[in-house]
């Protein structure tokens, strides 16, 4: 009898007795555990749909914010390298492309933030901890999460930070 294998074609262990597997088997076979984050009280549960249609919607937001960046990083780069370009300007169109320089810088950096963001919400997926307020550890809240995805703070706590 030939061994099971994956859809690659790999082959796969078989399992022995229920029950013996190590701690750590399903890792070693690149299979990982999906973790539900927790629901608030009067919320429904999780379902794997929801979870995964959240977690696509953060992948793509990183491979959106990726372009965004090198599309950035690419203009910066012409910017600097084209020293005589304003030469003759007025003193008016100085001021505006400077301006615009700066107004582009700005949504650099918060594009990078937001993708940081998008990084690190993963992470905390993979983790298990996703869904998991920072301040006081109870959950965030499944319908603020599919609102905002990067959400580390459920409304009671991100209210009480905002006042201060």
């Amino acid at each position: 009898m030939a061994a099971p294998t994956t859809a690659a074609g790999a082959a796969v262990e078989e399992d022995g007795p229920a029950g013996s597997r190590g701690a750590g088997d399903e890792e070693r076979r690149g299979v990982t555990e999906v973790r539900v984050p927790p629901a608030r009280s009067g919320e429904d549960p999780w379902t794997a749909e929801e979870l995964a249609e959240v977690r696509a919607s953060l992948e793509a937001d990183v491979v959106r914010l990726r372009e965004q960046l090198a599309e950035a990083q690419s203009e910066l780069a012409e910017w600097s390298a084209d020293a005589v370009s304003n030469a003759g300007d007025d003193p008016t169109d100085t001021g505006a492309k400077a301006y615009q320089r700066e107004h582009d810088l700005a949504l650099s950096y918060n594009t990078r933030d937001l993708l940081a963001q998008s990084e690190r919400a993963i992470g905390r997926m993979d983790a298990g901890t996703y869904g998991v307020c920072a301040s006081c550890g109870q959950a965030i809240g499944k319908a603020r999460l599919q609102a905002y995805p990067r959400a580390l703070l459920c409304v009671t706590c991100k209210q009480r930070e905002e006042r201060r």
